[in-house]
């Protein structure tokens, strides 16, 4: 039975305990106890989370894990000396080491992270990068596995991080049936951005909301302003005016990262070729596309499409 230590500290923030869901799930799909999950804390006892909940917490004591799990919180603080000896000791005797969000410090502090790639929360990732220079932090993925080592990115993430350690475990199938009574849409591969063009615009009027919902399911039109201003039932100059204010950008801009999203969502979906995702997003040929991926992500759409055909190609092994 895989035993899962899942290490608490006070003022740990508890959307970190969603993910652990996964391995109960998994459970429940196989219908035998498989997860053995711990909670852990540096001395025991009751720890109390960001929100005033209380978890019931054994302390380390040399018992081996199968994975040890460091959970993340809403600020950045220095770890008390003897949970990272005992998390240190801990993690160097276990199969696989993981964290979600901000628990990457503190895998970073026991030098668990020494020489690796890793994922934290975007808004922290500069932070953990200056501290360890000798990480190198990918600020744009959701979660990354170097070795034994997985890390993920904040909130949400942490569910795609424990559905990958599932999947390790016992296989596509079974990690796409717990996703399913997560009512995870998709288990996503770890490739994905930690941005949304939707999320980073956020309108405060209903008629710019209202514009975007429009170009996101008329992304095939040319969306010129003249359009977008019908649409909003505006004058072109008012639109351009009134879309700045309330997004930072403007409508073309806007429009083109609409565009980067549903082509990046396509590409890692892995069942379409360039040239129907550039048609499809309203780029209209394969090389305006590869202009805006590598302004927008630094990399061409084919890194992305060869990228999701090594995961595919790996996950046979990873059932194993």
């Amino acid at each position: 039975m895989p035993s899962i230590g899942v290490v608490l500290f006070p003022g740990f923030q508890v959307m970190n305990l969603a993910p652990l869901t996964a391995f109960e799930f998994a459970n429940l799909e196989l219908g035998r106890d498989f997860y053995d999950v711990t909670f852990l804390s540096e001395g025991g006892g009751p720890i109390r989370s960001s929100i005033g909940m209380v978890i019931e917490t054994e302390p380390f004591s040399g018992r081996r894990f199968d994975t040890v799990l460091v959970v993340g919180s809403i600020t950045v603080e220095a770890s008390p000396p003897g949970l990272i000896e005992r998390l240190r000791e801990t993690g160097a005797s276990a199969r696989r080491v993981a964290a979600t969000c901000t628990g990457a410090f503190l895998l970073a502090e026991a030098g668990l992270l020494d020489g690796r790639r890793a994922a934290t929360h975007w808004a922290h990732a500069r932070e953990l990068q200056r501290l360890y220079p000798s990480i190198k932090v990918d600020d744009d993925r959701i979660f990354v596995c170097d070795g034994n080592v997985w890390t993920s990115a904040g909130m949400t993430a942490g569910i795609d991080l424990t559905l990958a350690l599932v999947e390790d475990d016992l296989g596509p199938e079974t990690a796409k049936g717990i996703a399913r009574k997560l009512v995870v849409y998709h288990r996503r591969t770890g490739g994905q951005s930690q941005f949304s063009a939707l999320l980073e615009l956020q309108p405060r009027s209903d008629r710019v909301q209202k514009v975007l919902a429009y170009a996101r399911h008329n992304l095939r039109n040319e969306l010129s302003v003249e359009e977008l201003a019908e649409a909003a039932r505006l004058s072109p100059r008012q639109f351009s005016r009134i879309f700045r204010e309330e997004t930072g950008q403007s409508p073309a801009k806007a429009v083109e990262n609409l565009r980067l999203d549903a082509a990046r969502t396509m590409l890692e979906d892995g069942r379409h070729s360039l040239d129907t995702v550039a048609r499809e997003t309203g780029f209209a040929d394969r090389e305006r596309m590869r202009r805006a991926f590598l302004r927008a992500f630094g990399q061409p759409p084919q890194v992305i499409k060869r990228n999701v055909r090594h995961h595919a190609a790996t996950e046979p092994e990873a059932a194993l």
